[in-house]
C-alpha cells in the first residue's frame, strides 16, 4: 500500500495492492453531506485507478469522540457506497461483503476500506 495520500479538504484517499482507502475527517449526523463531498474529491483531485469489475469487500468505520452520534448506519453505508460507485467499482451490487461499525476513537472520522475479493473480468451486470 502506498504511503502517498491524495488530499482535498476533509477527504484523503490512497490505493495499492488491491486495496482502496478513503478517510473523511469530522462527523455529521446528516449522511447526505458525505455524497457531494466525496464526489468533489473524485472530480477534482483523484488520479488513481479506474473502476473495476469483480467482487469487493467494503469496511466502513465511523470513529467518534464523546457520546456516539445518533445516526442510522445503514443510511451512512448507502450514501458512501453511492459516492464511491463509478470510481472504485462500477456498481454497488459488486459488494459481496459489507461491514459498517461505529466505535469510540481518538478523532472523529469516517474511513472506508475496499478490498477486491475476486476478479470477474468478463462479468456483465444482469439486465433489470
Amino acid at each position: 500500500m502506498s504511503e502517498n495520500w491524495t488530499h482535498q479538504g476533509k477527504v484523503r484517499a490512497r490505493e495499492g495492492d488491491g486495496v482502496f482507502e478513503l478517510v473523511i475527517d469530522g462527523l455529521t449526523t446528516q449522511s447526505r453531506y458525505y455524497k457531494p463531498l466525496i464526489y468533489e474529491f473524485f472530480r477534482k483531485s483523484w488520479r488513481g485507478g479506474r473502476p473495476a469489475w469483480g467482487e469487493f469487500s467494503v469496511e466502513i468505520m465511523m470513529d467518534y469522540v464523546g457520546d456516539p452520534p445518533w445516526m442510522d448506519l445503514d443510511n451512512l453505508a448507502k450514501a458512501l457506497l453511492d459516492a464511491i460507485k463509478g470510481y472504485v467499482f462500477h456498481d454497488d451490487a459488486q459488494v459481496s461483503r459489507l461491514l459498517v461499525e461505529r466505535r469510540a476513537g481518538e478523532r472523529e472520522q469516517v474511513s472506508i476500506t475496499v478490498r477486491k475479493l475476486r476478479d470477474l473480468s468478463g462479468w456483465v451486470p444482469p439486465k433489470p
